[in-house]
């Protein structure tokens, strides 16, 4: 049952804290590594360029620039759920100049969700960083006739049509929300994937589309205009960027608690001198409160774990992931 699914948490500081082993992508004597960088570095964002991702990762970007001393260029690659992006990092070479930050669903939801990837992300893309922890709201147009969940789900059953749900592609952890929607609250959800968070809200605000998930960055332009109203978080806490705002747990609804996060990765094969150092230099820039405080009001929570650490959380959280969607029947169409 998705239920018994739900249920079971999914902690990834219980990840952080545990005893690791390391991994078998860094089992290998150090590369000696000399003057790196020597030229521009890029980071691939797999999101639309304005968006809540790209915008957290221009910050992080900014900070490294000024400590490696080479001018760090993000580069949004929006497309296909993140496979898009992830694809040119994955087939780029391992020189250490090519480097992606992307969510969680480019390893935990893709994998099980499309019968054939153009790349491997366990065996084409090594884990650099865990970079932050996320925030997701679920909102519906200000003037909807409800303010809560339950009110929600009472108006969705009355509704005589399906209500229509935004996501930032089909797949996605949004996505994959919306249907656990549907089964944990009953009555139809009809799922419209969306180039992004920005749009769908856009559609909300105008009517257009009934419900959508957003990140707080993309969503607090919408909710200070008055165009749209959100009703919960989904996770485990309170968003430390809006306090105020229930969780789905608090609210009515049980297991919406699964992590997700921001990570960073490399191409295999890249030397582990550079990972490691580029896995130090991000945990510095998202240490500075400066960093740490606008990242906290963009709705993510700063991390920046080690390369084995990261690959401790992908470990535990795939195969639940993966779970939810095989009892979702998810597919991608």
């Amino acid at each position: 049952m998705l239920r018994k699914a739900l249920g079971r948490r999914s902690i990834v500081g219980a990840a952080l804290s545990a005893p690791l082993f390391g991994s078998a992508w860094f089992s290998g004597a150090g590369w000696a590594q000399g003057a790196w960088p020597t030229k521009p570095i890029r980071i691939v964002v797999p999101f639309n360029p304005g968006g809540a991702i790209d915008a957290l990762v221009r910050v992080i970007a900014d900070g490294l620039t000024t400590r490696l001393g080479q001018q760090v260029l993000v580069d949004p690659k929006p497309g296909a759920n993140t496979i898009m992006g992830a694809e040119i990092v994955a087939k780029a070479p391992p020189d250490g100049y090519t480097f992606l930050i992307t969510t969680n669903s480019t390893h935990t939801n893709n994998p099980s969700l499309y019968a054939k990837l153009p790349f491997d992300p366990d065996k084409d893309l090594i884990p650099v960083s865990l970079v932050s922890l996320g925030t997701i709201l679920v909102l519906v147009k200000a003037d909807a006739p409800f303010g809560d969940l339950r009110g929600m789900a009472a108006w969705v059953k009355g509704l005589g049509r399906p209500a229509t749900y935004g996501s930032w592609g089909i797949g996605s952890s949004a996505h994959l929300y919306g249907l656990m929607f549907e089964k944990s609250l009953g009555g139809l959800y009809s799922h419209v994937p969306y180039r992004g968070d920005v749009p769908a809200l856009q559609d909300v605000a105008n009517g257009t589309l009934d419900i959508t998930w957003a990140s707080p960055t993309s969503a607090r332009p919408q909710i200070a205009a008055g165009r749209v109203k959100p009703l919960a978080v989904a996770g485990a806490k309170r968003s430390a960027s809006m306090p105020e705002l229930g969780t789905f747990a608090e609210q009515l609804v049980a297991g919406f608690d699964l992590s997700l996060f921001v990570a960073a990765y490399a191409p295999a094969g890249t030397p582990a001198d550079i990972v490691n150092r580029l896995q130090r230099e991000i945990k510095a820039v998202i240490s500075r409160p400066e960093v740490a405080e606008k990242m906290i009001a963009q709705g993510q929570t700063p991390v920046g774990s080690t390369p084995a650490e990261l690959a401790a959380v992908l470990a535990r959280e795939t195969p639940i992931w993966a779970d939810l969607i095989k009892q979702s029947g998810a597919k991608v169409e």
